[in-house]
């Protein structure tokens, strides 16, 4: 019985320190994580490898719009959704609309939908819930008669979202962006 008691003190001591050791991370800001974007290999590699040379190709324009080879951002307005929530309100539609109506026009293209989320939330529900909002502005485009392969996904979650940020500052980050895709 002795031998039986060391041993169950000795996992219990055990346990205590390895789950000692683990903490969770602080969150990184978004300035913490701009110096990785000039290590190449967190790229995707559908980007390639983003040089000085290729961030000239931007083409500067005075509406807000930023154009470069392969895609268009700033076109189309945002959706903007209520905190915590993925469903597409009614006054939000119109810009669905308006995007699937630049589709139908320019069948050469597609589409991007970038969901985001303000800072609140663990990354991984951010991930999540910035994936539905773009899922179902997706959906909504689907039954415009935009087709399935016309359209990509991409959540962005929580990054880029300005930290403890001001009322109106958290209600710009809860959206779906879209990128027009020129390839």
């Amino acid at each position: 019985m002795n031998q039986i008691s060391r041993k169950l003190c000795l996992v219990i001591v055990s346990a205590a320190v390895i789950f000692a050791g683990c903490t969770k991370k602080p969150r990184p800001t978004p300035a913490d994580t701009s110096a990785m974007g000039s290590n190449s290999s967190l790229l995707p590699n559908s980007m390639g490898n983003l040089t000085d040379a290729s961030a000239n190709t931007l083409q500067p324009r005075t509406d807000g719009v930023i154009e470069d080879a392969d895609t268009i951002r700033g076109l189309l307005v945002s959706v903007y959704f209520d905190f915590d929530r993925s469903a597409i309100k009614k006054d939000e539609q119109a810009k669905i609309t308006a995007a699937a109506d630049y589709l139908k026009k320019t069948p050469q293209y597609r589409m991007m939908l970038e969901g985001h989320c303000d800072w609140r939330g663990t990354s991984e529900y951010n991930m999540g819930l910035g994936d539905r909002r773009a899922q179902g502005v997706k959906k909504f485009l689907q039954t415009l008669g935009i087709s399935a392969d016309k359209l990509q996904i991409l959540s962005k979650g929580s990054l880029g979202a300005i930290e403890k940020g001001t009322a109106e500052q958290m209600e710009k980050d809860r959206r779906v962006d879209f990128v027009i895709l020129k390839k």
